[in-house]
């Protein structure tokens, strides 16, 4: 598999289109391991409430524990002690658990976790379609932090039976973010950390809001998730957030699907004025990048008359900055915006 459909398959999955993974090979095994987790880690269960109470490995008196957190599925989570042993199910929460300063907490995380570069050494446990369940069981983590979606979610249910603390942030709108920053900050103890990041975090987005007024006409545009089959983004997702942020309107934004497919005649009709598209491959630093000769744009490319093609407003912008909802989707932001402001200012000067 390609770097860029790997990448393009890995934000599917974040979004809850992949299909379901089987469990079947594993059951037995959770079955059982289960029992000497549950027997190994001191952990009451309150099933009517859903509420966790964790141990936790440090040691007892830290102020303000323990506390009850709740989760983005409005599971409440109760520590005794900030959590020292972590793991992650997406790369976005482990920048997140990164831009806390707490990486050396983390004991293992998924295969596409790359940021920042220390994460590369962290042990993994799977990818976005299949768990390593024993292995992840055996290291006994006091919290792990899940983005739920379609090819975890079983696995993730069978962690729940087998006694694992599972705390879910899926922040699904651009403000949405820096509350996610604080919620883990709190498992962490770090909440002086959280609050000064996560306001950082809404400082440098309202910064980009602010720097476009409302009454600037938008820029129509058509974000390509990818190539073959065609497919885009509606309002109902972050990179619409981020559409919106800067001053564009999404051509495809009022569709129902969080993904659609599209055709080709469906994009013509709606005579986008610029198409954007992520980067998988890491190249081109966090910038976007004027690109008509690009390949994820070679479709367009014989619409000769096509506002996008005849004007060169196709752009590539970083991929993980602008799909990870974590720290750098601002710096996904800033591109964007970049992107369309050029757009702007040359539909002025020559309309």
């Amino acid at each position: 598999m390609s770097g860029r459909r790997g990448g393009v398959l890995g934000l599917l999955g974040l979004l809850g289109l992949m299909g379901h993974i089987g469990l079947v090979a594993l059951a037995g095994a959770v079955r059982g391991i289960a029992c000497l987790v549950l027997a190994a880690r001191p952990r009451a269960w309150h099933g009517a409430l859903g509420l966790a109470v964790v141990a936790g490995t440090a040691s007892g008196g830290e102020p303000g524990f323990p506390r009850t957190v709740v989760d983005d599925d409005g599971r409440p989570l109760t520590l005794a002690a900030p959590a020292r042993r972590i793991v992650t199910i997406a790369p976005n929460l482990t920048e997140i658990v990164a831009d806390l300063g707490a990486l050396d907490r983390l004991v293992a995380t998924v295969d596409t976790s790359n940021h920042p570069s220390a994460a590369r050494t962290v042990p993994r446990i799977g990818d976005h379609q299949r768990l390593d369940l024993e292995r992840l069981i055996a290291l006994r983590p006091e919290v792990v932090l899940v983005w739920t979606h379609g090819g975890t979610e079983r696995e993730l249910e069978a962690l729940r039976r087998a006694g694992l603390a599972l705390f879910k942030v899926e922040p699904m709108r651009l403000d949405e973010v820096p509350g996610a920053i604080e919620k883990v900050a709190r498992l962490l103890g770090l909440d002086a950390v959280g609050r000064g990041r996560a306001a950082a975090l809404r400082e440098a987005l309202a910064a980009l809001r602010a720097a476009r007024p409302a009454a600037a006409a938008p820029v129509d545009v058509f974000y390509q998730v990818w190539a073959e089959p065609l497919m885009t983004i509606t309002d109902r997702q972050l990179i619409g957030d981020v559409i919106a942020l800067c001053g564009g309107r999404n051509v495809f934004g009022a569709l129902a699907p969080l993904v659609p497919q599209v055709s080709t005649e469906a994009v013509l009709r709606a005579r986008p004025e610029a198409i954007l598209a992520a980067r998988e491959d890491g190249s081109g630093g966090p910038a976007a990048r004027r690109a008509p000769q690009d390949r994820a744009f070679a479709a367009w490319r014989r619409f000769a008359d096509f506002t996008p093609v005849r004007r060169g407003w196709l752009y590539t912008l970083p991929g993980d900055e602008i799909t990870r909802a974590g720290p750098r989707i601002v710096d996904g932001a800033r591109a964007m915006c970049s992107a369309l402001d050029e757009v702007r200012r040359e539909r002025e000067a020559r309309p």
